[in-house]
């Protein structure tokens, strides 16, 4: 495998990061592949396996980041860190009361970088959670989650931060090109749910009912602008990746769901699912004003699909998967 490959860019910031850390940071962030915390999905504000950013030296917190950079796309990156910024903001919003940081975030490796064997990262706090599991010279890229709260600050009528717009505005421009005919079969519900539906589960639900209106019967404008939305997911990962998932999700039959009111401020849902895909955002708390957004591949999220790959090339059996036994 090439050092500049992007499994070698991964291999080398993770062995970078577990190199800058001390002992005790060490023995938090180096772990074992088979451990139960490796298929976790976590975005609520609490502690979590790993070692803590906050209590990291300065070039750990860069190894850090460095790592998490290899994952991402450039905008998303930043999309991430205004996230991770937004920490602050929430904490003076709420007036300082739950202690809220920025440095709440943790880094975890589960296996060995440097070795032959399967091996994955997770970087993960608040409103942020990217899982990337590396086998040999595959990558499997989920799930990611970025999230907002708040999803908006203005100013004067003027946007002042809203990392996650994109994410909101082909899915109203996709709206709009349904018309009122699609959008009959596409607002599955006047209420949208309280959250993402797949929650934090390790295992997400494959198929989401109702679905909403397929791709199939859509004309070329509403088509057009469902592959501008998928595409802006995947386009969170780093560019090898994206192209890889692009050329993936285009070969089954795509869906599109909306819940909620189609008027701009109010609480909102949509979900894109496919062959192995499944897209969610929400819109549903804090009036309408504290999103999430999940890219997940349902039979292949934490590595799934290249971890059955090299068991099968390895002849053995793959280890049991385990659901995280505490949250």
């Amino acid at each position: 495998m090439a050092a500049d490959s992007l499994p070698g860019q991964m291999r080398s910031a993770a062995s970078t990061l577990l190199a800058s850390l001390d002992g005790p940071q060490r023995e938090l962030a180096a772990r074992s592949f088979t451990d139960d915390a490796r298929r976790w999905l976590e975005y609520r504000p609490a502690p979590r396996p790993g070692a803590c950013i906050a209590d990291m030296g300065g070039p750990a917190r860069k190894a850090a980041h460095r790592l998490l950079a290899t994952g991402l796309s450039e905008h998303a990156y930043a999309q991430a860190m205004a996230i991770v910024a937004l920490e602050e903001v929430l904490d003076r919003g709420e007036g300082w009361l739950l202690g809220r940081h920025s440095g709440d975030y943790w880094v975890a490796v589960f296996g060995d970088p440097a070795g032959h064997e399967p091996w994955s990262w997770r970087f993960e706090g608040h409103h942020l959670s990217v899982t990337m599991t590396v086998s040999g010279d595959e990558i499997s890229p989920a799930p990611v989650f970025l999230g907002a709260n708040p999803a908006c600050v203005s100013y004067a009528g003027r946007v002042v931060s809203r990392p996650l717009a994109p994410e909101e505005d082909v899915a109203r421009a996709l709206l709009d090109a349904l018309g009122p005919a699609g959008r009959a079969i596409a607002v599955v519900s006047d209420q949208a749910p309280a959250d993402i539906r797949t929650g934090t589960r390790p295992r997400a639900q494959e198929h989401i009912e109702p679905p909403g209106i397929a791709a199939a019967r859509l004309g070329p404008t509403p088509r057009a602008v469902l592959g501008q939305l998928v595409a802006l997911y995947l386009g969170r990962l780093a560019d090898g990746l994206a192209a890889r998932e692009a050329a993936r999700v285009t070969a089954g039959e795509l869906h599109f769901a909306w819940e909620g009111p189609t008027t701009p401020g109010q609480r909102h849902y949509y979900l894109v699912q496919g062959d192995d895909l499944l897209i969610e955002y929400d819109n549903t708390s804090s009036d309408g004003n504290h999103a999430h957004t999940v890219l997940r591949r349902p039979r292949s999220d934490f590595g799934g699909d290249v971890l059955a790959a090299h068991y099968r090339r390895a002849h053995h059996a793959a280890p049991t998967d385990t659901a995280p036994t505490a949250r």
